[in-house]
């Protein structure tokens, strides 16, 4: 068992709440699904210990390989032990270093550690409190800025993410924006998403998509049109909307600015404009507007359309949808700003998107207990190695003849 911590708990983990221990899935399991990439000779650390280490110290705060290997050059010998450090023959234990850690987060396999990582955070969703009537999945895309080199441009990934809680589901990386939509089925087809509402950009509303996303996974949709699509969105902003009354709206204060949003709806037939959206039942309108403190009011129009029908839903729940699409925009703030994401200058093998896969794993791991501050919730966590682990369901010791 980790040693107990004797400081006392910051404010900002009790309000985490007690974990449920019979809860907690142990992450070790799915770590261990992830393919070695090292030869067996000279191995003295396994797989699943250093990616633990890695997932710990990114709970914890660490942005970076060197954060990583300082918060493990931080770990006592029993939290060592507790994430499957071998002793020593000469009856110690040594934390990997700074070289073995990037070395494996350069060569692991991308694909598994997200499978991995993925199926984590779907059970500890499921497993959450106040589950949402309609599983509500959002797909977007985010660039690692710094990735880029002479010969090479930045990496792109595309993503899955939950609107309830923010959790990644899925990731992938894609090489460029534009190569999104030829991965937007690959990256879907290992999830459940029957009876889910899955909601994405004009960039991924192709007929062939948008079928198979209906008729194979049995799922709803909201492609949310922008102008850079600009036939379906003068068409749709073509409808006789002025005949449509508001249907629901709401409003939100906070940050120094105030928040309104309006929604109307209206049916369409199965082809808008000649632009084909299959199985498309209704189009939606949103409008919002904004006045911040020391600013003029803005004001913005979005336009979507559904396959979800009248009586399968109702405005306020659509509207939520609409807005809650940019929860992964919310996402992606937090690894730029907290994890300094976009400062990164790492490249090397699939290093920059495993710290990104380590960084969802972190931030839905966290939002799943209820941490209104990721930041201030990693520094609590960063003083003292020991408190990473229950969150990860590590509570004894994978090898009982290390001890």
């Amino acid at each position: 068992m980790p040693a107990a911590v004797s400081s006392p708990i910051p404010p900002v983990l009790v309000r985490l709440g007690p974990l449920d221990i019979g809860q907690v899935a142990d992450l070790r399991t799915f770590l261990d699904q992830v393919p070695d990439p090292r030869a067996r000779r000279g191995r003295w650390y396994s797989l699943t210990a250093i990616l633990l280490v890695c997932a710990c110290a990114a709970v914890s705060g660490a942005r970076t390989v060197d954060e990583i290997a300082e918060w493990t050059a931080r770990a006592s010998e029993t939290v060592l032990m507790a994430v499957g450090v071998r002793r020593h023959p000469l009856q110690w234990r040594r934390a990997p270093s700074r070289t073995t850690i990037g070395r494996v987060l350069a060569a692991v396999d991308g694909d598994a550690l997200d499978k991995a990582i993925g199926a984590y955070l779907a059970g500890r969703n499921a497993a959450g409190p106040e589950p949402e009537q309609r599983r509500v999945i959002a797909v977007d895309g985010k660039s690692l800025r710094g990735s880029a080199r002479l010969t090479a441009g930045r990496r792109h990934l595309l993503s899955a993410v939950t609107h309830h809680r923010a959790l990644t589901l899925a990731q992938a990386e894609v090489g460029a924006k534009t190569n999104e939509t030829a991965h937007f089925r690959p990256l879907l087809e290992g999830l459940d998403l029957d009876g889910a509402l899955v909601t994405f950009d004009a960039l991924h509303s192709v007929q062939a998509n948008v079928t198979w996303l209906v008729e194979t996974k049995n799922a709803h949709y909201i492609a949310v049109i922008k102008r850079n699509q600009p036939t379906a969105h003068r068409q749709l902003a073509a409808l006789p909307w002025s005949d449509v009354p508001v249907q629901h709206t709401t409003s939100s204060t906070g940050h120094g600015r105030h928040e309104s949003r309006s929604i109307k709806t209206c049916g369409i037939a199965d082809e808008l404009g000649g632009i084909a959206f299959p199985h498309a039942h209704l189009a939606l309108r949103v409008h919002r507007r904004r006045l911040q403190t020391g600013r003029r009011e803005s004001r913005e129009t979005v336009y979507a359309v559904t396959s979800l029908d009248a009586h399968q839903t109702t405005p306020a729940e659509l509207a939520a949808a609409v807005r809650g699409h940019w929860s992964i925009e919310a996402l992606h703030h937090v690894r730029d700003v907290t994890y300094a994401e976009d400062a990164s200058t790492l490249h090397t093998g699939t290093a920059p998107r495993a710290m990104a896969t380590l960084r969802n794993l972190a931030i839905g791991l966290l939002k799943t207990l209820g941490a209104a501050n990721i930041a201030k919730t990693t520094r609590a966590i960063r003083d003292q190695p020991e408190r990473a682990l229950p969150l990860l369901g590590i509570l004894n010791n994978p090898d009982p003849h290390g001890t």
